[in-house]
Protein backbone atom coordinates (compact mmCIF):
# COMPACT_ATOMS: atom_id res chain seq x y z
CA UNK A 1 0.00 0.00 0.00
CA UNK A 2 1.34 3.44 -0.93
CA UNK A 3 2.14 5.93 1.82
CA UNK A 4 -0.40 8.74 2.18
CA UNK A 5 0.74 12.23 1.28
CA UNK A 6 0.49 14.92 3.92
CA UNK A 7 -1.80 17.73 2.80
CA UNK A 8 -2.63 21.15 4.18
CA UNK A 9 -5.95 22.90 4.63
CA UNK A 10 -6.68 26.58 5.14
CA UNK A 11 -10.07 27.94 6.14
CA UNK A 12 -9.48 31.61 5.38
CA UNK A 13 -12.17 33.44 7.30
CA UNK A 14 -12.91 37.09 7.89
CA UNK A 15 -12.01 36.90 11.59
CA UNK A 16 -9.59 33.98 11.72
CA UNK A 17 -7.56 31.66 9.54
CA UNK A 18 -7.59 28.00 10.53
CA UNK A 19 -4.55 26.06 9.32
CA UNK A 20 -4.34 22.28 9.48
CA UNK A 21 -2.36 19.32 8.20
CA UNK A 22 -3.58 15.80 7.70
CA UNK A 23 -4.42 13.07 5.25
CA UNK A 24 -7.11 12.58 2.62
CA UNK A 25 -8.85 10.02 4.86
CA UNK A 26 -9.78 12.85 7.26
CA UNK A 27 -7.03 12.35 9.83
CA UNK A 28 -5.97 15.74 11.20
CA UNK A 29 -2.44 15.92 12.60
CA UNK A 30 -2.08 19.58 13.53
CA UNK A 31 -4.34 22.62 13.71
CA UNK A 32 -3.71 26.30 14.45
CA UNK A 33 -5.80 29.50 14.45
CA UNK A 34 -4.37 32.81 13.25
CA UNK A 35 -6.28 36.08 13.60
CA UNK A 36 -7.28 37.73 10.32
CA UNK A 37 -5.69 41.17 10.44
CA UNK A 38 -3.99 42.83 7.47
CA UNK A 39 -3.32 40.74 4.36
CA UNK A 40 0.47 41.05 4.73
CA UNK A 41 0.56 40.15 8.42
CA UNK A 42 -1.99 37.34 8.16
CA UNK A 43 -0.64 35.64 5.04
CA UNK A 44 2.92 35.91 6.35
CA UNK A 45 1.83 34.03 9.50
CA UNK A 46 -0.10 31.44 7.46
CA UNK A 47 2.85 30.84 5.13
CA UNK A 48 5.24 30.57 8.09
CA UNK A 49 2.98 27.98 9.73
CA UNK A 50 2.85 25.78 6.62
CA UNK A 51 6.45 26.36 5.47
CA UNK A 52 8.16 23.42 7.19
CA UNK A 53 5.26 21.00 7.48
CA UNK A 54 6.21 18.96 4.41
CA UNK A 55 2.77 19.18 2.80
CA UNK A 56 2.40 18.04 -0.80
CA UNK A 57 -0.53 20.37 -1.58
CA UNK A 58 -2.82 22.90 0.08
CA UNK A 59 -6.58 23.35 -0.11
CA UNK A 60 -7.82 26.89 0.53
CA UNK A 61 -11.40 27.85 1.38
CA UNK A 62 -11.63 31.66 1.34
CA UNK A 63 -14.10 34.18 2.72
CA UNK A 64 -15.84 36.09 0.02
CA UNK A 65 -16.85 37.22 -2.23
CA UNK A 66 -13.87 35.69 -3.95
CA UNK A 67 -13.08 34.68 -7.53
CA UNK A 68 -13.17 30.88 -7.88
CA UNK A 69 -13.25 30.46 -11.67
CA UNK A 70 -9.74 29.46 -12.83
CA UNK A 71 -10.44 31.09 -16.23
CA UNK A 72 -11.01 34.50 -14.59
CA UNK A 73 -8.15 37.02 -14.40
CA UNK A 74 -9.35 37.64 -10.82
CA UNK A 75 -9.00 33.95 -9.85
CA UNK A 76 -7.77 33.56 -6.29
CA UNK A 77 -8.47 37.14 -5.29
CA UNK A 78 -10.79 38.42 -2.59
CA UNK A 79 -13.29 40.74 -4.30
CA UNK A 80 -15.61 43.44 -2.90
CA UNK A 81 -15.50 42.89 0.85
CA UNK A 82 -16.21 45.19 3.78
CA UNK A 83 -12.66 44.34 4.94
CA UNK A 84 -11.16 47.11 2.80
CA UNK A 85 -7.52 46.07 3.22
CA UNK A 86 -8.42 42.70 1.66
CA UNK A 87 -10.20 44.05 -1.44
CA UNK A 88 -8.62 42.57 -4.56
CA UNK A 89 -5.88 40.91 -2.54
CA UNK A 90 -4.41 37.91 -4.39
CA UNK A 91 -4.76 35.36 -1.61
CA UNK A 92 -4.14 32.29 -3.74
CA UNK A 93 -1.19 33.73 -5.66
CA UNK A 94 0.52 35.08 -2.56
CA UNK A 95 0.30 31.75 -0.74
CA UNK A 96 1.14 29.62 -3.77
CA UNK A 97 4.17 31.72 -4.72
CA UNK A 98 5.60 31.49 -1.22
CA UNK A 99 4.94 27.80 -0.54
CA UNK A 100 5.57 26.65 -4.13
CA UNK A 101 3.12 23.73 -3.98
CA UNK A 102 -0.13 22.95 -5.80
CA UNK A 103 -3.11 24.73 -4.24
CA UNK A 104 -6.84 24.23 -4.66
CA UNK A 105 -9.06 27.27 -4.16
CA UNK A 106 -12.77 27.74 -3.51
CA UNK A 107 -15.14 29.57 -1.18
CA UNK A 108 -15.19 28.66 2.50
CA UNK A 109 -18.82 27.56 2.07
CA UNK A 110 -18.02 25.23 -0.83
CA UNK A 111 -15.06 23.59 0.90
CA UNK A 112 -17.19 23.00 4.01
CA UNK A 113 -19.64 21.12 1.76
CA UNK A 114 -16.81 19.16 0.15
CA UNK A 115 -15.53 18.24 3.62
CA UNK A 116 -18.88 16.75 4.51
Amino acid sequence: MAEQQLIGALEAGGTKMVCATGYADGTVLEREQIATTTPQETVEAVNAWFANKGIAALGIGAFGPTAVNPASPQYGKILETPKTAWRYFDLLGTIQNELNIPCGYDTDVNVACLGE
